[in-house]
């Protein structure tokens, strides 16, 4: 108990989520903003800078540029640049000055897709929402530009499912998994991990490793958002039988890859302990599905979620043993692999805002309260 918080940091904000989850993809993401606090995303929230770079910049919005709405010099500055760097796509975050004087980022977007010839996009950041959100967004934009229209979608792994026990399993198969149904190599189901950013799981090795866990219980990963992948891998998500949220920056996404391909979605997160319950349902989904699309999605309906939706859900109340705090996927993820495990009652409070459908019952949002929000 030495090492827990009596009071909890602030999350990182949306302006940030935008940067970490397109950081990988070989695009440029420009921040309009004075600079100032922004400049913490590189020194505090990013660990990746120190194994590789990204096209992030920061705009150096002036008072009097705020002010008078000069956007010429804003769009300037950014083709210059472009012209110089060729990046695959200019992405736009705005921070609240850029966004209390209702800045057009849509029209600056369109402006610069025209002006450089490279698709540019905004992402409606305020810098009032945490990284959940930000992150969210920027990666459904990238599913919406980047990957195939839907009916150029051809699904993989239609082999037939067989069952196994431990000396049927191939050598490749980590036998300590205990999956119920595990595919021959030649006819493995295909699924995306979407939601992968190191603000909820770190470093690399620790992608590597939950990617590893789904591998052996049968499944080949065709992408992961955004984490280990290129734009071109992220580009074939719509070749996947099912995707698998694992946070709930992930949510977005998989809604627009639902709607693009007809590929149905599951929420959870494969954590040490409950990796066979959620390949089981992962397969459950994939052999009932209907690949039906949806259309018209508006933005507000990207964080839809339905309680058949998420593998970790809870039928009753918790009275709780143990608590958790943190984002709610992956800690309800946890939260119900130690009750599998150790057959203890947890409860998640969860201090991020985006929490709908995706909480336990006797699980608690705890979010703090703004000044600018009324009851």
């Amino acid at each position: 108990m030495r090492q827990a918080y009596r009071i909890i940091p602030i999350y990182t904000a949306d302006v940030s989520g935008v940067c970490s989850a397109l950081y990988e993809l070989g695009g440029m993401t420009v921040m309009h903003d004075p600079s100032g606090c922004n400049s913490t995303y590189n020194t505090h929230d990013e660990i990746r800078w120190y194994d590789q770079d990204s096209l992030i910049f920061i705009s150096g919005l002036t008072d009097i540029d705020a002010i008078m709405g000069n956007d010429e010099k804003f769009l300037h500055d950014i083709e210059e640049a472009a012209e110089e760097l060729q990046p695959k796509f200019i992405a736009l975050a705005s921070s609240p000055i850029p966004f209390m004087n209702g800045t057009d980022f849509p029209g600056l977007a369109r402006a610069l897709t025209v002006g450089t010839g490279i698709p540019a996009f905004s992402v409606p950041t305020s810098g009032m929402h945490d990284y959940v959100y930000g992150a969210g967004i920027a990666l459904a934009e990238i599913a919406k530009y980047f990957t195939g229209a839907g009916d150029e979608k051809s699904k993989g792994g239609s082999g037939q499912l067989i069952k196994t026990d431990d000396e049927k399993i191939p050598d490749s198969i980590d036998k300590s998994v205990k999956c119920e149904e595990i595919k021959s190599e030649e006819s493995r189901w295909k699924l995306n991990l979407l939601g992968v950013t190191p603000l909820d799981f770190g470093p690399q090795s620790i992608v590597d490793i939950m990617k590893k866990r789904l591998e052996d219980c049968g499944w080949e990963i065709i992408s992961t958002w955004a984490m280990g992948d290129t734009l071109e891998t992220l580009s074939k998500a719509g070749e996947a039988d099912v995707n698998l949220v694992v946070s709930s920056v992930g949510i977005p996404t998989a809604n627009v890859l639902r709607e693009k391909f007809g590929t149905p979605f599951l929420v959870g997160t494969p954590v040490d302990g409950y990796v066979g319950k959620i390949s089981d349902a992962l397969m459950q989904v994939v052999e009932k599905d209907t690949g039906e699309c949806r259309s018209g999605r508006e933005t507000s309906d990207l964080w839809k979620v339905t309680p058949d939706q998420v593998i970790y859900i809870s039928t009753e109340p918790v009275q709780p043993d143990i608590t958790v705090i943190g984002e709610p996927v992956t800690m309800g993820s946890l939260a119900a692999a130690i009750e599998h495990k150790y057959e203890k009652k947890v409860q998640l409070l969860c201090p991020l805002e985006i929490t709908e459908g995706i909480l336990r019952k006797g699980d608690q949002a705890i979010q703090a309260k703004r000044p600018w929000k009324k009851d």
